[in-house]
C-alpha cells in the first residue's frame, strides 16, 4: 500500500504553479508516495488524513499546516471563485475532513529550494507515518 499526497496548482498561473513544476523531481525521489494532482472543482476522495501541497501566498518559508485556521477565504464574486481552499473548509463543515496536513510552499520560492525542503519535510512525515495505513492507496 502506498501512501498518497494530493498536489494542488495552476500550471497557467506562475504565482501558483511551483508545486506542479517541482511534481516530477518529487515523483522521481519518491517512488512509494502517489501524488495526485486535484483541481479544486473535482469530486474528491477524502482519506482519513489528506495530505497535500499547495502554494500559499504570505509565507516566507516552507510551512506545515495541520489545521485550516491559519488561512483566509478569498473574495467570492461567482461560482468560478470557489477554490481548494473553499472546498476544504466545505468538507471540514460536513465532517469528511477529519484529518489534514498541507506542505504550503511559498510562490516566490525557488524551484531548486523548494525541491530541497519539501524532500526533507516529506521524508519527515513518511518515516513518522510509515507503518499507518490511514490515507493509502493499493
Amino acid at each position: 500500500m502506498k501512501k498518497t499526497i494530493y498536489v494542488f496548482g495552476n500550471p497557467d498561473l506562475e504565482i501558483d504553479s511551483l508545486p506542479l513544476r517541482i511534481l516530477p523531481k518529487l515523483q522521481e525521489r519518491f517512488p512509494d508516495i502517489v501524488f495526485t494532482v486535484l483541481d479544486p472543482n473535482e469530486e474528491w476522495k477524502i482519506p482519513e488524513e489528506m495530505v497535500m501541497i499547495d502554494t500559499v501566498i504570505g509565507i516566507k518559508d516552507l510551512t506545515i499546516f495541520n489545521d485550516l485556521k491559519h488561512f483566509t477565504e478569498a473574495p467570492r464574486i461567482s461560482v468560478h471563485d470557489f477554490d481548494a481552499f473553499f472546498n476544504l473548509i466545505y468538507l471540514e463543515k460536513l465532517g469528511k475532513l477529519k484529518k489534514i496536513k498541507i506542505f504550503g510552499i511559498p510562490p516566490e520560492m525557488s524551484k531548486i529550494s523548494a525541491t530541497k525542503e519539501l524532500t526533507k519535510a516529506i521524508e519527515k512525515w513518511y518515516n513518522a507515518n510509515r507503518n499507518s495505513h490511514k490515507g493509502e492507496t493499493k
